[in-house]
């Protein structure tokens, strides 16, 4: 080099590549580690343990949810070898309509005082997968009305130390708990809810502006002390953490499923929840495609793509609760069979459920 004698000015260069490269490689290693797939179908449903806690009588409560990773595709898994909880089982009370995505904090079983060491495993098998969780009572798993709240991202992520002391929406469903119609007939229901509290207190839209995205939270690493954990692969499902499965790396369906739709969005980085009282009706048991709900019903599950009528979804808006507290809704099957509707009320952090079992005739 002119001027430079001593190769100084070639040294110098040569050192700049040496490390600027192991940065290039990092940052290349990083973003591929960073790739999330979206699916619409043709993925796993993978139970979820959420953790539990101690009741005053001694017995332990655990609690239970699923991730489908698929953003479309639902299923119909009656209670049997595809849906079974044991020991005990197969039947503890567990969904037999999986909704897509991540449904946290659905329902719980109820163990005694001695259950000491003992799991409870749940397993389903959907789209020829088998997924397995295992529920025991481990230090990791404790959990508290707090945790429940963050592994939601309820009250807007809050990590407030008053949601320890939250008290649950307080809800009761009007008339008899087993009902009779037939196929192509409405059904009236009415539930009362309210919020005792008022905690997390309902806030503006303008709060809860936040990213839009697709899937909850694509990792499995729970902010809690318990989280959701959940059999299979890496990654996972929502906002609970622990082990909760993943929707597969496998071909990338990111472009929708080969189905020619346009592509899916992008995960966002955190799903969060507005605070507010809530009610809506899911399809528990039975052939949710039968049913159609009127008004349409607010999503129960995390869909945190932008007005994606979800709690979970951008701008964050909870509608006004009735004057009176009362929600009327009117259900319609089109096809004979049972089916257990369920009212899911929620302040936007924690969740109470009654379910009505309805028979349809021809």
């Amino acid at each position: 080099m002119k001027g430079d004698p001593e190769g100084i000015g070639t040294i110098r260069g040569a050192w700049r590549l040496v490390l600027t490269l192991p940065l290039a490689v990092l940052l290349f290693q990083t973003a591929g580690a960073q790739t999330r797939y979206s699916y619409l179908s043709g993925q796993s449903v993978s139970p979820a343990y959420e953790g539990w806690w101690a009741n005053e009588d001694g017995s332990y409560t655990l609690f239970f949810g699923y991730m489908n990773s698929n953003w479309q595709q639902e299923f119909d898994i009656p209670i049997g070898p595809d849906n079974s909880i044991q020991p005990g089982g197969p039947d503890q009370g567990q969904p037999t309509h999986f909704y897509p995505r991540r449904n946290p904090f659905l329902f719980t079983v109820q163990v005694p005082k001695d259950f000491g060491t003992k799991e409870l495993v749940w397993t389903i098998t959907a789209n020829g997968k088998t997924e397995k969780v295992y529920a025991s009572l481990k230090a990791d798993y404790t959990i508290d009305k707090q945790v429940i709240s963050t592994e939601i991202g309820g009250d807007m992520g809050s990590l407030r130390d008053e949601l320890r002391t939250n008290i649950p929406p307080e809800l009761k469903v009007e008339g008899e708990k087993q009902r009779t119609v037939k196929a192509g007939e409405s059904l009236e229901l009415t539930a009362f809810a309210k919020d005792p509290d008022n905690l997390p207190a309902r806030r503006g839209a303008a709060a809860g502006r936040g990213r839009a995205g697709g899937g909850a939270n694509e990792t499995a690493g729970g902010r809690g002390a318990a989280g959701a954990a959940a059999a299979g692969g890496a990654g996972g499902g929502g906002a609970g953490g622990g082990q909760a499965a993943a929707p597969g790396a496998g071909r990338g369906q990111a472009r929708g499923n080969e189905s020619g739709l346009p592509p899916l969005p992008t995960p966002s980085l955190a799903a969060r929840s507005g605070p507010g009282l809530r009610l809506s009706w899911i399809v528990y048991r039975g052939k949710a495609a039968a049913v159609s709900f009127t008004p349409d019903q607010m999503k129960t599950w995390m869909d945190t793509r932008p007005y994606a009528n979800s709690p979970w979804s951008p701008p964050y808006t909870i509608p006004e609760p009735p004057p009176d507290g009362k929600w009327v809704v009117r259900a319609t099957f089109q096809e004979p069979g049972p089916y257990v509707l369920r009212a899911v009320a929620s302040d936007g952090s924690l969740f109470t459920y009654d379910n009505v079992t309805v028979n349809v005739t021809r």
